[in-house]
């Protein structure tokens, strides 16, 4: 098997079985969770580059040709994800350890290390899977490592929203099994080059029928409306590192899911319609619901649920630009989501909250915390020049240029979504960091200036600030960002590459 390809899920398990033996000695299991990481973000920065031209890789495990085999693939899209999923990784888990060197958290350690180590390897193996089997191998991986994640520090609210959580994942992954035996029993392969060969001959009704079951399936995971209604009720409770990295990187290997299998096994004209109606419906909701929230994270999330609903969009115009703009903007929301999850932690140790009821004047108390969260909230509203504009205009270009009521309507709703955006963003601006800070906001910052939990804290607001840098980095290379994102919406556009890559030249 080629070594690159595998790097990014087996060095993390090999960490994660390292860290569990390690779990009485807290600095060196941290050592090794960062070594690790560290590793994996070298590795599929070297993926990147190797694929950033068109470049498919393929490597067939214990030397199985394809389609019998397991097939690991990565393509321009793929590699893209890996890189900046794996920075974010490193730098929520950097994040993670200055909390507990301030003793800022009360989860534990050496039980996180493993298990972050664990839903690593299943995001990476999401994204390099090349058959539905290992797919769903790697969604399950991530998923159980998260049920164990999400009820950290153990409350009332968390063990309630676990179980949420738990039902409807299991809910999707029983669907998902079932999606799967009904490929394998028409075209008797779960290999996804060989899938999209064999389904071309299939009735237009049958792909159909499974293309719309795959769409609830991955949109559950996603939280595209109506299968929205768990993630605002389960992410906010969660712990802070926890909450940012299932915002930042769960919902988009679902969104990856959903790209993948609409562009390579389905034609996309079948349900072109429905997607868009989806993405107007995911937008408008999620951002109604982000409006009247009082809750930062619940707001968040909510707003999480609506951006998801442009990804979509792009997806359903059906173009090379279009798609070019959702790898674009799964980028963005990638960094943007981590980063707002990670302020929202720093507020948490001056305030004890998120309620934006019992806030006022954080900008007086951190004027840092202040600009760490003015940046990546004017980068989701999409405010030139930073990257959710960059992703914006790419997605309303594609549109415009298709055309057709449908789309035209779709515009319209995330223009009117974006400016409801930067609404949400400034009621938050106006009654969170503005005015006179509240006393006990300021004994807060007295206390943490004095006590013990300063490192930690300071730890923390530098993994924040290199979060904020890497939002900004992005904008800033939006130029080779593009290139590699029209390679890889022109691969996505027409699968023969991938297709060959695995079968070879004589697939079709």
């Amino acid at each position: 098997m080629n070594a690159l390809l595998a790097v990014p899920f087996v060095v993390p398990l090999m960490g994660a079985a390292l860290a569990l033996l390690l779990r009485g000695r807290r600095r060196l299991q941290a050592g090794v969770a960062v070594a690790t990481l560290a590793v994996v973000v070298v590795d599929t920065a070297l993926l990147l580059v190797a694929t950033a031209d068109g470049t498919v890789l393929t490597s067939q495990a214990g030397a199985w040709e394809a389609p019998l085999g397991i097939t690991i693939v990565a393509d321009p899209l793929a590699a893209l994800l890996l890189a900046v999923s794996s920075v974010v990784l490193l730098v929520v888990q950097l994040y993670a350890i200055g909390q507990d060197i301030g003793g800022l958290s009360r989860a534990m350690p050496q039980v996180f290390h493993p298990i972050y180590l664990v839903l690593t390897a299943g995001v990476c193996l999401s994204f390099l899977a090349g058959d539905l089997f290992n797919l769903f191998v790697g969604f399950e991986i991530m998923l159980t490592a998260s049920y164990a994640l999400i009820t950290q520090a153990p409350t009332r609210a968390r063990v309630r929203a676990s179980m949420i959580y738990t039902v409807v994942s299991l809910t999707s992954s029983i669907l998902f099994l079932t999606g799967i035996a009904l490929v394998y029993g028409l075209t008797g392969t779960v290999n996804l080059a060989d899938i999209a060969v064999k389904l071309g001959s299939a009735p237009a009704e049958l792909r159909m029928v499974l293309a719309l079951l795959f769409l609830v399936v991955f949109g559950i995971k996603a939280a595209i409306v109506p299968m929205h209604f768990w993630l605002p009720d389960s992410y906010p409770v969660a712990i802070t590192r926890i909450s940012a990295i299932f915002a930042a990187l769960l919902t988009k290997v679902a969104v990856y899911a959903i790209i993948r299998s609409q562009t390579l096994l389905f034609g996309r004209d079948d349900i072109s319609a429905v997607l868009l109606c989806v993405a107007i419906a995911t937008m408008l909701v999620g951002i109604f619901g982000a409006l009247v929230q009082d809750d930062i994270n619940r707001l968040m999330s909510f707003a999480l649920v609506s951006h998801i609903g442009f990804m979509i969009f792009g997806l359903g115009v059906n173009s090379v630009a279009a798609l070019a703009g959702v790898v674009i903007y799964l980028v963005h929301h990638i960094v943007v989501q981590a980063n707002l999850f990670l302020v929202n932690g720093l507020i948490r140790q001056y305030v004890g909250h998120s309620s934006l009821r019992s806030m006022r004047g954080l900008t007086t108390v951190s004027p840092v915390l202040a600009l760490y969260f003015f940046l990546p909230a004017m980068s989701l509203a999409g405010l030139p020049p930073l990257s959710g504009f960059v992703a914006k205009v790419a997605l309303f270009q594609a549109g415009v240029g298709t055309g057709g009521w449908l789309v035209y309507t779709a515009l319209g709703a995330g223009v009117l979504t974006s400016l409801l955006t930067l609404m949400a963003i400034f009621r938050v601006w106006a009654r969170g960091f503005w005015g006179t800070p509240m006393p006990d906001m300021v004994e807060a910052r007295e206390r943490l200036k004095r006590g013990a939990h300063l490192g930690g804290l300071k730890f923390m607001a530098v993994m924040t600030g290199v979060m904020v840098a890497f939002g900004v980095l992005i904008a800033v290379c939006a130029g080779p960002l593009s290139e590699v994102a029209f390679t890889a919406a022109h691969g996505l556009m027409n699968g023969s590459a991938y297709i060959e890559a695995v079968l070879g030249s004589d697939a079709r």
